[in-house]
């Protein structure tokens, strides 16, 4: 498949929240008038408002979704639907200046919100026949809420960059109003047979309603699916992630950002397990579109238009063997089934998996030895509880153990290095963290430490400075 000339780019949330430094870095960035098209750009939500929409991502206090979901809420959604319009028009204060574009700008989203209302009302009226069970209708209700957030901020910097005297031009996926539900491909093609790239300037939902129903498989990871699926269909050159950060060789507000190095190159298979992680570079599934159309993938930052990002390939393998990043996840729980029956007996493991698919719990890693199978979960204490009971019906005489730790990794795209699990530990050793599970596979690359919560920061310190900060120069990366 022959590349084009453009681009596609997505930028999130927290970079979205911030318009002038979007228009200034990255979609003028230097360019003359000229340069300015032969660019997608895929937007996400404004930061926080997908929250206020669904529920928060990290404390799970409920959003508009989850108080509708909660039959026991009656109206506190209208409630939350209204403080939203304040929530969504206050931004337009901040971004438009020009009373008109303002009026225009809250006529929109005020137009969608109430639509919404409507839609709801209705549903919830309909569902108090029994005949009709709310349960079946909750997965749309969550899409349509989550476009809401996208169909703003797409519309809104299309505006903004129109009165500028940008040709920007708003590509609206969410399907509002549509009149037939398209495979997302299809709808992709559709969308952008209009589109002259040689002198428009696409600004694209994060949300594609489609028939196959992005939230079903990717739920708060659907505009990553949009941004990939938009770069294959429409045969991008490079495909571009802006976010307020570097993809770096640590957190910096862990390690200090004097010690970090952002990383130049890496491959799909890096990105995998920092997605595995939560800390995704790109959702895995979106990944595998463009690594299988040879699409490059650059990480930016935002607030740093002048570095060159990282780039992601699917042939990249670093010249030395070394590790590229230390990266991990707390509050993760691990679930723990002990039973001297399953000792010679199949079919433990996908019993224990059926359960963690019935509840819809991802696991992250996971050990087993001759009789005990430990698997460690990103879920809430809510679902762990769940999971525990149902564990215990289907093994009645196991011993079942739950416990909060934390995941570190050391990562690398080749980390076939003699003595670099021993230094890993001894790193640890000298911080006195204990290791209560150590994971290595053979492809090496990552090794994986599960440690008490409380040793996070401290682990993530002790492993970048052994492992990758420059005064170790054995495993120092240097940035392409």
């Amino acid at each position: 498949m022959t590349s084009q000339l453009h681009t596609v780019e997505k930028i999130g949330g927290t970079s979205m929240s911030n318009y002038e430094a979007v228009r200034d870095n990255i979609i003028l960035g230097g360019r003359s008038k000229e340069e300015l098209y032969q660019r997608i750009f895929v937007v996400s939500a404004y930061g926080g408002v997908t929250n206020e929409l669904l529920e928060h991502k990290k404390t799970g206090e409920p959003g508009v979704y989850a108080l509708f979901a909660d039959a026991e809420s009656d109206w506190a959604w209208g409630d939350d639907l209204t403080k939203l319009i304040k929530l969504l028009t206050d931004i337009n204060g901040e971004l438009f200046a020009d009373p008109m574009l303002k009026q225009q700008a809250d006529q929109f989203i005020t137009d969608r919100i109430e639509g919404v209302r409507g839609c709801l009302i209705d549903l919830q009226r309909l569902c108090s026949y029994g005949q009709f069970q709310l349960e079946e209708h909750l997965l749309t209700v969550r899409e349509m809420l989550a476009g809401i957030g996208e169909a703003h901020s797409a519309f809104n910097t299309a505006l903004k960059l129109q009165q500028e005297g940008i040709n920007a031009r708003f590509v609206d996926l969410t399907g509002w109003r549509d009149s037939e539900l398209l495979p997302l491909d299809e709808k992709l093609k559709q969308a952008f047979d209009a589109v002259d790239l040689t002198r428009e300037l696409p600004i694209v939902t994060g949300y594609a309603q489609c028939k196959e129903g992005l939230m079903r498989t990717f739920d708060r990871g659907y505009s990553e699916m949009t941004f990939s699926r938009v770069a294959v269909i429409t045969r991008a050159r490079e495909a571009v992630i802006h976010k307020e950060y570097h993809l770096s060789s640590a957190d910096p507000n862990i390690v200090g950002a004097d010690k970090v190095v952002p990383l130049g190159r890496t491959n799909y298979d890096v990105a995998d397990q920092l997605a595995n992680l939560g800390m995704e570079a790109i959702h895995p599934r979106a990944g595998k579109g463009l690594r299988q159309n040879e699409i490059p993938l650059r990480v930016k930052n935002t607030f740093e238009p002048e570095h060159t990002g990282t780039l992601i390939t699917g042939d990249y393998v670093s010249e030395k063997a070394q590790v590229e990043i230390i990266a991990g996840a707390k509050g993760v729980f691990a679930i723990e089934v002990f039973d001297q029956d399953m000792q010679g007996e199949p079919g433990s493991d996908r019993r224990i998996l059926d359960v963690l698919s019935r509840f819809k719990v991802r696991f992250m890693s996971k050990d087993t030895n001759a009789n005990t199978i430990t698997h460690y979960v990103d879920t809430t204490l809510k679902h762990v509880k769940r999971v525990v009971k149902a564990l215990e019906e289907a093994f009645p005489n196991a011993e079942i153990n739950t416990r909060k730790v934390a995941l570190v990794s050391a990562i690398g795209s080749d980390m076939k290095v003699p003595g670099i699990l021993a230094g890993s530990v001894k790193s640890l050793a000298e911080a006195e963290i204990s290791v209560l599970a150590i994971h290595q596979c053979m492809r090496q690359v990552d090794i994986q430490f599960v440690i008490d919560e409380d040793c996070y920061e401290k682990a993530i310190t002790a492993l970048h400075g052994a492992l990758i900060e420059p005064h170790n120069h054995e495993y120092a990366i240097v940035a392409a």
